[in-house]
């Protein structure tokens, strides 16, 4: 099911549209990634980037269009079950978890799609599993510490090591930096960076609405304006100022220096 391209797709659009309470979300949005593609959805508030996460994360599903998630069809497989494969980062998943949970339990439970150790029964080798991620996040000091009294990049790492617990085919991040100081987000940046070089690393898809959160070693955006996709592909050929003004509606000067991508008004 790779739509074309030599390398296996992970994860394929087709017309997909998505109306709520008679106000179209999203409308025929095509769009597929590939096994080695990192891409960054790039997108005012409000254009559709968080609800196209969440099609692709498998927790809403289209109006119309199909999605394959993976190789499986939404509608002909049991998401539950295709959730465990797909690495999920959001707001919305840190506010379920229990304060009082430690950062190693975060990240364990993970292996079967949990918020709570007890639902399920772990391993030694489970657990030094999640260690392990912890430390290859940059958070291996933080394991048996309370989540709650985590820093909020501490927080991110956290949740970036749980997404990879359950071998990912995918993993999506959604605003990852948005609740993040500076030096937080810059430490986000270069761990997300480091995962997009490993070859072993999943493809990666991160939303974002600020170009200079843009990880170095991302391949590929995607970017949309009111819902539509207004253009997509190669980053260093779709990302340019011209596409960014049109994609936020005002105009904005880009540049593209030591590896890092920086807008302003122009």
């Amino acid at each position: 099911m790779s739509f074309g391209s030599e390398r296996a797709s992970v994860l394929r659009l087709a017309g997909v549209g998505l109306t709520r309470d008679r106000h179209p979300i999203l409308a025929e949005v095509d769009w597929e990634v590939v096994e080695g593609q990192h891409w960054v959805v790039l997108g005012a508030n409000g254009s559709g980037k968080t609800t196209l996460l969440r099609i692709a994360a498998l927790y809403e599903h289209p109006t119309t269009g199909e999605v394959e998630v993976l190789g499986w069809r939404l509608g002909r497989v049991d998401v539950r079950r295709l959730r465990h494969r797909v690495g999920f980062v959001s707001p919305s998943l840190a506010q379920m978890l229990r304060p009082d949970l430690t950062a190693a339990d975060v990240v364990m439970t993970a292996r079967h799609g949990a918020l709570e150790p007890w639902w399920h029964d772990y391993t030694g080798v489970d657990r030094q599993r999640a260690e392990e991620l912890l430390e290859r996040v940059g958070a291996g000091g933080v394991g048996n510490r309370a989540i709650s009294t985590l820093s909020s990049g501490e927080r991110q790492r956290v949740q970036l090591a749980r997404s990879l617990m359950a071998d990912p085919g995918l993993v999506l991040l959604d605003e990852p930096a948005s609740a993040l100081d500076l030096g937080g987000r810059e430490m986000l940046v270069a761990d997300l960076a480091r995962l997009a070089a490993d070859p072993a690393a999943p493809p990666l898809v991160m939303v974002t609405h600020r170009t200079e959160e843009i990880p170095p070693g991302f391949t590929h955006v995607l970017l949309l304006r009111q819902g539509r996709v207004l253009a997509q592909g190669p980053l260093g050929a779709v990302l340019t100022s011209e596409t960014l003004s049109a994609c936020f509606e005002m105009p904005l000067a880009l540049e593209h220096r030591t590896g890092r991508w920086h807008c302003q008004a122009g």
